[in-house]
């Protein structure tokens, strides 16, 4: 019974490539350790594993210290955003906005 094991998958998207990483861990492990265990440090100098957001299946995980993996979970890896999304919607509209405006004044002349 000492021996139970849990099959995961580990996955980081990086701007340039992704990695997909399967691993085994012992049973009792968590979504931390897993990306811990992933040693995808070793290829992104500057990933944070130990305070990096984590999720499962596209759902964030509020404690990847304290949650169990189960088999075949998929511990997803997240990058801090560059932009707030929020303000790049508000951006692309009022582009819209401006050239709409742009439009108009050029069909009157």
């Amino acid at each position: 019974m000492g021996s139970e094991r849990v099959s995961v998958e580990v996955v980081f998207a990086a701007p340039d490539r992704q990695f997909l990483l399967a691993l085994q861990l012992p049973a009792g492990s968590t979504v931390r350790q897993a990306a811990l265990q992933s040693g995808l440090q070793e290829h992104i100098a500057d990933l944070d594993l130990a305070g990096a957001p984590l999720g499962i299946f596209g759902k964030a995980v509020a404690s990847p210290e304290t949650r169990l993996l189960e088999e075949g979970d998929r511990v997803e890896i997240y990058r801090p955003l560059l932009a707030d999304p929020k303000d790049v919607r508000k951006r692309r509209a009022a582009q819209a906005v401006e050239r709409a405006r742009l439009a108009g004044d050029s069909s009157r002349r």
